[in-house]
């Protein structure tokens, strides 16, 4: 089963490149970020011509997760336990195939320190809560998204041009970190433990032709997934694409 995650920053905007990519690719279950509509603007017709089911989790103008899946997937949870104010669309859940896989957009944080940043930080405790949840079903799961950390120097282009940028902060990185410790693998690092593995570029200084990337797309696996992984990488060439998202497709191959 071939799982991948890919915020397209705008459905709308990047559907053309989607359609490409699902067709090139052919994924059994994709998880989408930032699609920014609400699920009645979702192009569930056209996802449905290119073969997929969708699980729409929208928001009007930003935000928005979804699930694209070949086999119809069973909804598990929409949206996250422990803040009843938080009215974001950014965690959706569902069940595949005997998988559990779930879309996340974390929230980015900037500017830091302030409140949009202890809301990222807040929101990360909820998610590793769920997390620890799935865990305990001892089925593979798959934790898939934009979580908007780089967990290493590695993962940046620069740290001295990044050192203010909350996706860097020691405290962010001390949240993934706990994330993992609970018994998440990293698929991408699982397969290529050094070097940069970037899959955002930055539409501003030419971030993209000069290799100016941050690696904030992960798929974290539970025990019972990681040992069925037979693959992972990162889909760079979506980068160089017409109207391409700042964010290329991550995918994991689990032998299910």
């Amino acid at each position: 089963m071939k799982i991948a995650t890919f915020n397209v920053n705008g459905i709308s905007a990047r559907l053309p490149r989607l359609l490409d990519w699902l067709a090139e690719v052919s994924p059994d279950v994709v998880c989408l970020q930032e699609i920014k509509t609400i699920d009645a603007g979702f192009p569930t017709e056209a996802i449905a011509a290119a073969g997929y089911h969708a699980l729409v989790h929208g928001q009007k103008g930003f935000n928005g997760v979804a699930i694209l899946s070949k086999e119809v997937a069973v909804e598990t949870a929409r949206g996250l336990a422990g803040d009843a104010a938080d009215d974001h669309s950014r965690y959706l859940e569902a069940e595949v195939g005997g998988v559990r896989i779930a879309s996340i957009y974390l929230p980015n944080g900037n500017p830091q320190p302030g409140p949009k940043f202890d809301y990222k930080l807040a929101w990360f405790d909820r998610l590793a809560a769920r997390a620890q949840t799935l865990l305990g079903l001892e089925q593979p799961v798959v934790l898939a998204g934009d979580y908007n950390v780089c967990p290493q120097p590695v993962d940046v282009f620069s740290e001295a041009a990044m050192a203010a940028d909350a996706l860097v902060q020691p405290e962010t990185r001390a949240k993934f970190r706990a994330l993992c410790f609970q018994g998440w693998t990293d698929a991408i690092r699982s397969v290529q433990p050094n070097g940069a593995a970037f899959t955002f570029w930055d539409y501003q200084a030419g971030a993209w032709p000069r290799d100016l990337g941050l690696r904030i797309d992960h798929l974290l696996l539970s025990p019972a997934a990681a040992d069925r992984l037979t693959g992972a990488s990162i889909d760079r060439a979506v980068r160089g694409g017409e109207r391409a998202s700042d964010h290329v497709p991550v995918w994991v191959e689990l032998a299910i």
